[in-house]
């Protein structure tokens, strides 16, 4: 199968394309609050629970998980409506958009459920672990007339969308290549349950890669080759935090990956993700362009510093962010989603970005795994920027 730009389901889009899908809505124009759910309390679900209630167009009617007891510690702690299990969520028939915050192997099964309960979904990073199940959380979108969205959204802040105006505007020049960083030591030193993330759909790449990849592409465009390199450095972990304290992680995946990157619109980019770092000073991502070179920040973030060194100069400066989101605004791209779906228009943070992104990062442990160039066969519109006055959202 070959995903293409086309929009995940054209009679929801009409034509709409990403030059003139851009549109600035006054809250006269928000239709209704959408109804969402979550399903899946983890460690990240606070983030989303306080960022969900802040934006007027989403109503958060309850949160499940598998563990009742941890569900309703959490709708408590945030005052959600309603607590219960996975089961009950996708039964309720108010609710439109399933935001799934289930581990990553899980991330499939779980929307499937959802698409086929007849509610659009909204997947944490990764889409899924496997392109097969990704394509099928796609096709059975598309058939039924459903939307699905993905993270990060963290493209939408007022740091990314800084330099996306940035890039935009000509000010780096023609773009000619970019790197990215993401260089650590593995979460096995404080998470409370790490071994997820040396399994198979685990270590930097599929955890934190996808942060990077979006950024990229939101920046970019989507990519039409990659090769790659990856290993595994330490064949075991030791847990340092919490209930599990002490015990052994058996490693199977790869935990230090590099990857390159040639853009469809030109440039050729670097990615380097490591769980086996225990310093360095290297940058998040830097985009390099004919006319001068752009730092842009923590794509795991939604704000600064953004710093631009141009042609001819000698030292860095610090561009003032447009308005925007600077905090940590985790729904972002869900808000974004209901208004899309209210407007008939494409939302940004899309399944097919998401896809490509999922792509990308099989196709680079392909690559070092077979030991050649892998032409995509995905690839997905560059999302449109926020408007420069941001009244998507309130």
């Amino acid at each position: 199968m070959t995903l293409s730009h086309s929009p995940e389901n054209p009679h929801i889009y009409r034509g709409l394309n990403s030059v003139n899908f851009v549109m600035a809505l006054s809250e006269t124009e928000i239709l209704m609050k959408t109804k969402i759910g979550f399903i899946g309390c983890g460690n990240i679900s606070d983030t989303y629970f306080k960022a969900a209630q802040s934006f007027d167009v989403i109503q958060v009617m309850a949160c499940a998980d598998i563990d009742l007891e941890r569900a309703r510690s959490q709708a408590a702690k945030h005052g959600l409506p309603h607590a219960c299990k996975p089961e009950e969520l996708l039964d309720d028939p108010e609710i439109q958009i399933v935001v799934n915050l289930t581990l990553p192997a899980s991330h499939a099964q779980v929307a499937l459920a959802a698409l086929e309960a007849g509610k659009s979904v909204y997947n944490e990073k990764p889409l899924a672990i496997d392109r097969n199940e990704a394509q099928r959380l796609l096709q059975v979108a598309e058939t039924k007339g459903l939307r699905v969205g993905c993270a990060p959204d963290t493209f939408l802040g007022a740091g990314l969308q800084t330099c996306r105006k940035l890039v935009d505007q000509g000010t780096i020049g023609v773009p000619l290549g970019a790197a990215a960083f993401m260089m650590r030591h593995g979460p096995e030193d404080w998470h409370p349950n790490p071994d997820f993330f040396y399994q198979p759909g685990g270590g930097p790449m599929f955890d934190v890669g996808p942060y990077y990849l979006t950024a990229l592409i939101a920046l970019l465009g989507p990519v039409r080759r990659v090769t790659g390199s990856a290993r595994i450095s330490f064949p075991e972990r030791t847990v340092g935090s919490g209930s599990k304290r002490g015990s052994k992680i058996t490693v199977r995946t790869p935990t230090h990956i590099a990857g390159l990157l040639d853009f469809a619109s030109g440039p050729v980019g670097t990615i380097l993700t490591s769980f086996d770092v225990w310093g360095s000073g290297l940058p998040h991502i830097e985009i390099y362009g004919s006319e001068g070179t752009l730092s842009v920040p923590d794509p795991n973030t939604f704000g600064g510093p953004v710093r631009l060194w141009r042609a001819r100069t000698e030292t860095w400066e610090e561009v003032p962010l447009v308005p925007g989101f600077t905090g940590n605004t985790r729904s972002v791209g869900i808000a974004d989603m209901a208004y899309a779906i209210q407007t008939d228009r494409p939302h940004r943070a899309s399944g097919l970005m998401g896809y490509h992104v999922l792509d990308l990062i099989l196709a680079i442990h392909e690559a070092s795994q077979e030991g050649r160039h892998m032409e995509m066969s995905s690839t997905c519109d560059q999302p449109a920027p926020l408007p420069p006055v941001n009244r998507l959202f309130r």
